[in-house]
């Protein structure tokens, strides 16, 4: 895959921006009462969050189909720290726990997914990001 392009516009009568992709759609929005905020979806931090978590749980069913095995369940937890001014996330922590069907360790599954999770790894590795006026 080569690029991924997003769109987001704002939702008429809200201060809230709807984001898609595709098919794909997610309310972006402030807590209530917070610059405009009306609680209608995810902040930044929680995008964040989700974007590291949601990544890692498409990699560990990626490892897993190239291992030949299967998940009978997964708890993944995300946990983004947040501090300063600007407000920048100073780290994140994701918690997984994973039971394969065939009763073995997952560990194996774990390690390699983090290997190839592409939006920890970016992170990790730090990305130029350029924002300019249209």
């Amino acid at each position: 895959m080569g690029t991924v392009t997003v769109e987001l516009r704002n939702v008429a009568g809200t201060e809230a921006a709807l984001g898609w992709a595709g098919n794909h759609t997610v309310i972006i929005d402030r807590p209530e009462g917070k610059a405009g905020g009306m609680g209608l979806g995810f902040n930044g931090a929680q995008m964040l969050a989700l974007a590291l978590g949601g990544c890692f749980c498409n990699d560990l069913r990626y490892v897993a189909q190239d291992l030949g095995v299967s998940i009978r369940s997964l708890t993944v937890s995300v946990t983004v720290r947040l501090e300063g001014e600007p407000l920048l996330t100073t780290n994140a922590t994701m918690s997984v726990a994973c039971e394969l069907i065939d009763g073995t360790d997952p560990r194996l599954l774990i390690e390699k997914a983090k290997e190839s999770c592409m939006v920890s790894n970016s992170l990790r590795k730090g990305i130029p990001v350029l924002i300019e006026a249209a």
